[in-house]
């Protein structure tokens, strides 16, 4: 009698009940786990993918066996030739298109949470603008490569650092000055670069700046991603650690501050993270763009809105569409595609269909 009485108690439901409940929150949540399993997955199998695709053929098992040999001696059945593609040309660039697509595709996602806007990217601020003016100049006064990415890095975070303190000259509308200091920075920076690109040598460095700033991959070596991984994983750590708080932003400031966020100090958080991570992007692969800016949308169809999820799954898109991306760059011709012009072609009308699907309002 109490057994029964028990299992017919709203209290305790039983488990059918429990199941359709899990069933309508998922529902609810717009959460689709198999799809979310598999997109997972996706970017290891794009990788292993991607190790055989280039106009240079490598046999797949040659391929397998020389990934095995750098961890376990075995017999070389392969050329030095095709040992060198593998590991040192097409390996590193693999790694840097999944490191710079998570990157751009994470501060995508934090910057439209903190400004509540959809239409917001990764350079809303002026970080591609001052890092693409950073590398034009040391492109003038010099050809390393290392001089080049030092100096687009540091003049993304100038950027940056310049729109954070135009805004602190008004005190109130804080997020709508920031971004109308961010269009009045990267208006400057603009101007500036192209005052250097009007200086610069027409036969020489100016054709270098120009295709520097189509985007590319294909000089990347790993000095480069271990130059660039500390500020990534530092940006990155820390707005997955904090990506709750993400969601506490749409609330507005007050409801935000009811519950204990200082809507300062993580407007500052998600402002330095963001950048770090967009500006060891751009120092390495020039300015991609539409990135930042579909694959968060991509990700708000499978999560839904929860910043718990979202950046997570915003990591492993980013990563496999920036490496699809490459893949195809270096694959659909016989000359290389800039990565920007790939992106902007297949990203704009990509965007405008999102668009046309979310005519009732935005998630």
């Amino acid at each position: 009698m109490d057994n029964q009485n028990l299992s017919s108690n709203p209290i305790h439901p039983s488990e059918p009940d429990n199941l359709t409940n899990i069933k309508d929150l998922t529902k609810k949540l717009n959460i689709n786990i198999p799809l979310s399993i598999a997109l997972y997955i996706l970017p290891v199998l794009i990788i292993f993918w991607s190790l055989f695709m280039g106009r240079f053929e490598v046999d797949p098992g040659n391929v397998l066996r020389i990934l095995i040999s750098s961890i376990f001696p075995i017999d070389h059945t392969w050329t030095s030739a095709e040992e060198t593609i593998v590991m040192q040309v097409r390996l590193p660039r693999i790694i840097a298109a999944v490191m710079v697509g998570a990157a751009l595709s994470m501060a995508g996602a934090a910057y439209q949470g903190l400004f509540k806007n959809p239409l917001v990217s990764p350079d809303i601020l002026g970080v591609s603008s001052g890092a693409g003016f950073g590398a034009a100049v040391a492109i003038l006064i010099s050809s390393s490569s290392w001089m080049i990415q030092v100096s687009a890095f540091a003049g993304g975070i100038a950027a940056v650092l310049c729109t954070y303190l135009l805004s602190r000259l008004y005190k109130s509308g804080q997020i709508l000055v920031l971004v109308l200091s961010g269009v009045i920075v990267s208006s400057f920076f603009g101007a500036l670069l192209s005052i250097t690109k009007y200086v610069a040598d027409p036969y020489e460095k100016l054709p270098t700046i120009i295709f520097w700033l189509m985007g590319s991959l294909s000089s990347v070596r790993y000095t480069d991603l271990f130059a660039i991984a500390p500020a990534m994983f530092l940006g990155g750590t820390i707005l997955l650690l904090i990506r709750w708080r993400i969601n506490l932003l749409s609330l507005g400031s007050d409801e935000a501050r009811t519950l204990g966020v200082d809507m300062k100090q993580i407007t500052r958080i998600i402002i330095l993270c963001a950048t770090l991570l967009t500006a060891a992007s751009v120092c390495i692969s020039g300015i991609i763009g539409w990135v930042g800016l579909v694959v968060p949308h991509l990700g708000r169809m499978v999560t839904g809105p929860d910043y718990r999820r979202l950046l997570p799954m915003t990591i492993v898109m980013g990563a496999s569409y920036l490496l699809i991306m490459d893949d195809l760059s270096r694959t659909l011709i016989t000359t290389e595609i800039p990565l920007g012009i790939l992106t902007a072609l297949l990203g704009a009308p990509f965007f405008a269909y999102l668009l046309w699907r979310r005519k009732t309002g935005w998630s």
